[in-house]
């Protein structure tokens, strides 16, 4: 009698083999860095305790990748892609404590399989320590909630406080987490009696000072990421709010998309059946981890806009809760859920092969990962322009186009052009000025040729040529190139 390869490691190998599938998949594509993953790479060249619109662990993990590795492609996203099958390890880890070890497994394998994680695990993103740490967080707290009534357990709530804080060092979306615990804690009896114990509040004191280095240099920089937060969801603005049925329909077909069709469909199913799942004590520890932070950015959807993975954390109990309501009756739409959602990554990944292969070939309108290309031929088509200019500071049109620049070339000075002196829109503005360069020369990059607002701040400007890099047949990146000298101030 064959004896059955444990779970475990059955996930693992998975795992395993899905990595090295996407690192395959993301040099087989061809593709550059995306503008956010240039973007974190050059914050990790300068570490320090916050950034304009993040916190700074996604820096500090890339600086780590790198430092290992190189500023290569994989080195760069190697944090995501190594986050994500840790991720699915502790959702095994908490399927197997709430339901059972083939529970665990197969919420494991939904949550790997996920359109969301198959997207985001070819790109370096704040979601993924956040998720890690937010499923990090629900096991400390159940392992610190089934200690004994003695009120023992100072290493799991000590552990929850530490993955906490450096959840919240990743995205401060990690912060739903804690009113979803407080629920917990009123709504179960069995627990209440912790919410007089010290252990949850030295957690959470363990949180904040991990959070206070953050806080402390955004208080120093005049709160730049709450106010980049409240920019893009319309907080504080006067006019900006009000009723959008319309997002809010985008917003709800993006959870659907980044989950699975399957999968959308049996979550849909558990909140449906909320009453019925709610009379069991681990439906209901997993509907209070999902519902709430579901019903804040969707209510923020209707009011204002909200980006489709701002709710990402629900995902964490959401794969749990339809795993193990589900598995047991329903195993056949479970199986299918993760066996679709594999196939959608395969064709979604293989999309360009297809299209070559039917000899359609990509267009702008057609390729996935268009906003991936094009960027290494384009700094390496500036590249000499700032050879030939030795001294001169490399400024170009936005943030996109400077963060590929600086990421590929490496110059010995660049700088974001803010002739205004507002409040910065990117780390660039934030970080660095032309005010006291006066007299400097400049290599401006440009995608438009009008660039007399910038000129006019220069005793001269010369166009030094022009870079175009082919694409598709309807998608191409151009750039100018202009030599300005004598900066004059703003």
């Amino acid at each position: 009698m064959t004896q059955r390869l444990p779970r475990f490691l059955l996930l693992a190998g998975i795992a395993f083999a899905l990595t090295l599938y996407r690192i395959w998949v993301i040099n087989h594509l061809g593709i550059d860095l995306y503008v956010d993953e240039a973007y974190y790479w050059g914050w990790s060249q300068a570490l320090d305790w916050g950034y304009f619109s993040k916190p700074p662990l996604i820096a500090a993990l890339i600086a780590g990748s790198t430092a290992l590795l190189g500023k290569g492609l994989i080195a760069v996203k190697l944090p995501s892609l190594l986050l994500y099958p840790l991720t699915a390890g502790m959702l095994y880890l908490l399927g197997k404590r709430l339901y059972s070890e083939e529970v665990g497994f197969w919420a494991g394998l939904g949550f790997l399989s996920m359109p969301l994680v198959s997207a985001l695990g070819l790109f370096v993103s704040t979601d993924a320590p956040l998720l890690f740490f937010w499923s990090c967080a629900l096991w400390f707290l159940l392992k610190g909630l089934d200690q004994d009534q003695r009120g023992n357990g100072w290493g799991a709530w000590l552990a929850l406080g530490v993955v906490l804080g450096l959840g919240l060092m990743s995205k401060y979306t990690m912060a739903a987490f804690l009113p979803s615990a407080l629920l917990l804690l009123l709504i179960e009896t069995r627990h209440r009696v912790w919410l007089g114990r010290p252990q949850p509040w030295v957690a959470l004191v363990i949180a904040a000072a991990i959070l206070a280095p953050n806080l402390y240099w955004n208080w120093q920089h005049d709160f730049p990421t709450f106010r980049h937060t409240a920019d893009i969801t319309r907080i504080g603005q006067g006019g900006g709010r009000g009723f959008h049925p319309g997002q809010l329909g985008e917003f709800i077909g993006a959870q659907w998309a980044s989950i699975g069709p399957v999968a959308g469909i049996l979550l849909g199913w558990a909140l449906v059946r909320w009453r019925r799942l709610w009379l069991e004590a681990r439906h209901r520890l997993l509907l209070i981890f999902t519902v709430p932070l579901l019903l804040l950015v969707s209510f923020q959807a209707l009011t204002g806009r909200a980006n489709g993975n701002w709710a990402a954390p629900i995902f964490v109990g959401g794969m749990l809760l339809i795993t193990g309501a589900f598995f047991y009756d329903k195993r056949r739409w479970v199986v299918s859920a993760v066996m679709v959602n594999l196939l959608i990554a395969t064709l979604a990944y293989h999309w360009p092969d297809a299209a070559r292969l039917s000899g359609v070939g990509l267009s702008a309108k057609t390729d996935p990962f268009k906003r991936a290309r094009g960027w290494t031929n384009l700094a390496d088509g500036v590249a000499p322009y700032l050879a030939e200019h030795p001294g001169s500071i490399l400024v170009a049109e936005d943030r996109e186009l400077l963060a590929h620049l600086i990421y590929r070339l490496g110059p010995p000075e660049y700088a974001a052009w803010n002739p205004e002196g507002n409040h910065p829109i990117d780390h660039y503005q934030l970080t660095t000025t032309l005010a006291d360069k006066q007299g400097r020369h400049v290599i401006y990059v440009a995608r438009h040729p009008d660039i007399s607002g910038v000129s006019s701040h220069f005793t001269r400007s010369t166009l030094l040529g022009k870079v175009v890099v082919p694409v598709h047949k309807d998608f191409q990146r151009e750039v100018q190139v202009y030599w300005l000298e004598g900066f004059k101030g703003y």
